[in-house]
């Protein structure tokens, strides 16, 4: 399963941008990010078909992850953005109705959407 995340663009510090990634399917989904020259991190993840959500600290109370089934696709509402925010997010799927919070425990990604916070 070939995902494919979209929505990523520039924004000021406290604006707000929703990340899409589809086909979902019936599978856990998590939302990563990386930074240059950092390593690839947890952001949040959703359950399949949807009730048990997690967050990274540095993004709880400000990302909210959801998925419409219906739509097949998965989102990320990302509010009062933060320069520290700016990476490449990627989505990712993994064979199992729970999610992870790790890289490793996710079998197919998608390429990444570009997220850049100005001050």
């Amino acid at each position: 399963v070939q995902l494919q995340a979209s929505g990523g663009g520039v924004v000021q510090a406290g604006g707000s941008l929703r990340l899409s990634c589809a086909p979902s399917g019936r599978h856990a989904v998590g939302w990563f990010r990386q930074a240059p020259g950092k390593e690839r991190e947890f952001a949040a993840a959703i359950s399949w078909p949807g009730v048990k959500t997690s967050y990274a600290k540095s993004v709880k109370g400000r990302f909210t992850i959801s998925r419409d089934n219906v739509l097949n696709t998965v989102y990320l509402e990302m509010n009062s953005l933060k320069p520290e925010d700016t990476a490449t997010y990627y989505c990712a799927g993994r064979n199992n109705q729970y999610y992870g919070t790790t890289p490793r425990e996710y079998t197919f990604w998608g390429q990444g959407t570009e997220v850049t916070v100005s001050s």
